[in-house]
Parts: C-alpha cells; structure tokens; sequence
C-alpha cells in the first residue's frame, strides 16, 4: 500500500496547519479520513470530505484526487512507461525502414551506373573492336594514310554525342559571329557579333553548356 503522508505533510505546511491532528480538526473530518487520504484511497472518501479537506489545505479538489490516488498514479506510470517504449519501437521502426531504403539505394544506382556503362559500350562496340587492330597495322606499315583509321575513331564518338544528347558548337575552321557566351578567345581581341575562326570544338548538351568553342580573329 502506497504512503502519501509525506505529500500531505507538505501541503500541511503550506497552509499553515500544525499537524495531521489538526488538519482533520480545521477541515472538520475524522482521522479515519485522513488515513485514507495518506494511503492514497482517494476513491473512498465522500466528495463532501474532499471538498472540506481541500478547503483546508487551500489545494483544489481535482489536486487531491491525482496527487492522493494510488490507483491514478499507477496509471500514470504504466502511460509513461508505455509511452517510452512505444517511442523506442518507433525509432527501432524508422532506424530499420531508413537502412533498408539506403541499401535499395545503392543498389539502384548500381544498376543505373552498369546500363550506362553497358549503352555506353554497346555504342562504341566497333570502336573497341577494330580500333586496336587498325592501329597495331598502322604500326606495322606506317604507309597505311591515317586518314583510313579516322573513320574508326570519329563515326562511333559521333553515335555517342548523338546517344547522349550533346551537340557540337560548330566544326573545326568554321567562321562564326563571335559570341562570348558560346566562344572563348585563344588570342587578341573580337567584339560581340565579329567574325571568329572556330579552333577547338565546344559542345552542348541541350540548354546546358559543356564546353565553350576555342575562337581566334579572323
């Protein structure tokens, strides 16, 4: 059986009251009432008693009945208690869903990493098939014009650029309107809407760009 006496002995002090004896003096109640008070039997105690030793002890009624009841505090406890462990079952919870989306995680990009790579390979396939030939002959008979291997190289970097959306700014030798958003000048000076001999070719992809064009003036 729970002890509530040091609680009122508080309140007792509080109000000004001398003692326990006291107490059940000024609210006009029995000692009997004021041992259930200290054993926390708040449910046995007549509203009207309650009234009166609330009075005295200058507390509300609804005070006493959750500071003073065992069975109130009880519930209270197991709530908490519940409550705590119903948190805890939710971290474990989310702690559990967020390493598992992790784990798809990398392994999605994996997967996206590998059909990049297999597109990729799949488009220059003829590069990497006839490259190494052609110039292990161009070694062995440095007749051979470079010209036929240029085929090789070009045709299948081409496909690529195409494959991957990335768009050329204009060929080698080309003259262009010089703009300083698209081109970058190697040496001297041009101004805006000038005429520029495209040097190194630069590259968009979409509204995005790459690599602006190397110029020179004309």
């Amino acid at each position: 059986m729970s002890d509530f006496t040091p609680q009122l002995q508080d309140l007792i002090k509080q109000a000004g009251i001398s003692s326990l004896k006291a107490l059940g003096r000024d609210a006009g109640v029995s000692e009997r009432q004021i041992l259930r008070l200290r054993r926390g039997e708040v449910k046995e105690i007549r509203v009207s008693v309650l009234a009166k030793l609330s009075q005295a002890l200058k507390v509300s009624v609804d005070e006493l009945v959750t500071g003073f009841s065992e069975s109130i505090s009880a519930e209270l406890e197991v709530s908490t208690k519940n409550n705590e462990n119903d948190l805890v079952k939710r971290i474990i919870e989310l702690e559990s869903e967020y390493s598992f989306l992790q784990q798809q995680f990398e392994q999605q990009k994996e997967i996206l990493k590998q059909e990049f790579q297999q597109e990729s390979l799949q488009v220059l396939e003829s590069l990497l098939v006839q490259f190494p030939t052609a110039a292990r002959t161009c070694r062995e008979n440095t007749e051979v014009p470079a010209v036929n291997i240029l085929p090789l190289v070009q045709k299948p970097l081409e496909r690529l650029l195409q494959h991957w959306g990335v768009e050329a700014i204009a060929s080698v030798g080309e003259e262009v309107s010089y703009d300083p958003q698209l081109h970058q000048l190697l040496d001297g000076t041009a101004q805006p809407g000038q005429k520029v001999k495209i040097r190194y070719v630069g590259y968009r992809q979409g509204e995005k760009l790459l690599y602006r064009a190397k110029v020179s003036p004309v």
